[in-house]
């Protein structure tokens, strides 16, 4: 009965995963073996086990990964994606994040500047950092049509708080002035509180003319570029190469 009332309120407290290990310890015989405090010390483990795992299963759910699976433990090093593993050893300790240094991918289509843009944010999301992805036009669209409705400040604020953006596909399109501003806005508020992954094809030296206003295009990849960790692949379309398969 003391147990039942027990279960019953942990249930009531939303401590479900505590009371399963109670339970579980009950059933087991040889748990008698161990103290008190080795068994309470289980039974906490479990519920904090449940609850990191939740909150990284939510942290990667909101962070819309384009490339869901990709991890950092599967990257490919062949020598013809000019990919410097002893960069990619460094970056994946993700201490960057707290230096406040951007991160730029860039190669030609298809060589897996997406995918390895997720893996580093699925590496943050399972360190505990909210991350965002967005294609560029898409979310620079949203921020205009925000200005319409005026929410625009609120989802520039909803950004700055990310420990991560994650922009994909930057240069597909020409900016023109609004979306220069906007997107100078987005590195100015990022300034000292977040990051950003950019992947791109266009190699950073010729993103300046992407840009409609050439003095916002200067006071925003001074933002984004100084400092910045740059990994330029190169090599033929893997995409190419799994059709053929």
């Amino acid at each position: 009965m003391m147990t039942n009332q027990t279960l019953s309120k942990l249930a009531e407290m939303r401590l479900n995963t505590m009371g399963e290990e109670l339970v579980r310890q009950m059933e087991l015989p040889a748990m008698a073996a161990l103290s008190f405090e080795e068994r309470f010390g289980l039974v906490v483990d479990a519920e904090w086990r449940s609850r990191y795992n939740a909150k990284i299963d939510r942290l990667l759910k909101s962070a819309k990964l384009r490339c869901s699976s990709a991890c950092l433990e599967d990257i490919d090093f062949s020598a013809e994606r000019n990919l410097d593993k002893a960069l990619v050893a460094r970056l994946s300790d993700m201490s960057w994040i707290a230096d406040y240094r951007n991160l730029l991918i860039t190669g030609p289509c298809g060589v897996g500047k997406t995918w390895i843009a997720s893996a580093f944010g699925n590496a943050a999301c399972r360190l505990g950092k909210r991350v965002a992805t967005y294609r560029v036009s898409r979310l620079l669209d949203n921020l205009r049509m925000a200005r319409s409705d005026g929410s625009w400040g609120k989802l520039l604020a909803t950004i700055k708080k990310l420990d991560i953006l994650i922009l994909d596909d930057f240069g597909l399109d020409r900016l023109d002035a609004t979306h220069s501003r906007d997107l100078m806005e987005i590195a100015e508020d990022r300034e000292n509180s977040g990051v950003m992954i950019i992947t791109a094809q266009l190699p950073v030296i010729e993103w300046h003319e992407v840009f409609d206003d050439k003095t916002v295009a200067d006071a925003t990849l001074d933002r984004i570029v100084h400092g910045s960790y740059r990994i330029e692949l190169r090599g033929p379309s893997r995409r190419a190469r799994f059709n053929d398969n």
